[in-house]
């Protein structure tokens, strides 16, 4: 897929604000600081379509981005902000939380990992929570540009172990660098498929 157009639609403190729609949304989340606005930036080839910011938690309102005047790409808040008490960690907005399980044309949420991390209980939590409620979800590791082949392998196994115990198969993942561009074309080839059913 070749992203040709991204245009800034519209910020929403609701459900209720997102803007009426039947075109398809793909949404994105993560933990503060995995990446996120760098990740959308890379994907639509516009450096300044999602405000990135070296603050944890600069995103706090859902973000409607129209692709090709075909589809929504969706920036949603993070969760797990470092400052914040250790109940709100595991509460992510009340508002993205009904987003996410509520918004019907909602074809698939990516969910975001550090993939120099290794798993950290809020993002398995939250991608339970994801399967529990049938939500569909891929996960993508990101800043693979910042760790090596091997220690990257060795990590994604270890939450492949991890997830294994509560799925029956892993979801479906990829790697991505903004920095190099690792991973564009096969998440925007991914939507593309979902795009045509």
């Amino acid at each position: 897929m070749l992203i040709k157009t991204a245009k800034f639609t519209k910020s929403s403190a609701s459900v209720d604000q997102c803007p009426v729609t039947k075109l398809n949304e793909y949404a994105f989340i993560g933990r503060s600081n995995v990446g996120k606005s760098s990740l959308i930036n890379m994907l639509t080839g516009n450096k300044k379509l999602a405000k990135i910011s070296g603050k944890p938690g600069k995103t706090q309102l859902i973000n409607h981005f129209l692709i090709n005047e075909k589809w929504f790409l969706v920036d949603l808040p993070g969760f797990g902000y470092a400052k914040s008490s250790k109940l709100d960690r595991y509460k992510w907005n009340s508002f993205t939380d009904k987003y996410v399980k509520d918004r019907e044309n909602m074809v698939n949420l990516f969910v975001l990992i550090d993939s120099r991390i290794k798993p950290q209980e809020i993002d398995l939590s939250f991608m339970v929570d994801m399967g529990e409620n049938d939500v569909p979800f891929s996960i993508v590791f990101t800043k693979i540009d910042k760790i090596t082949k091997g220690a990257l392998a060795k990590n994604i196994q270890i939450y492949k172990n991890e997830m294994l115990k509560i799925w029956e198969e892993m979801p479906a993942y990829f790697t991505s660098s903004s920095v190099k561009k690792n991973g564009k074309s096969e998440i925007l080839n991914y939507i593309e498929k979902m795009e045509m059913g």
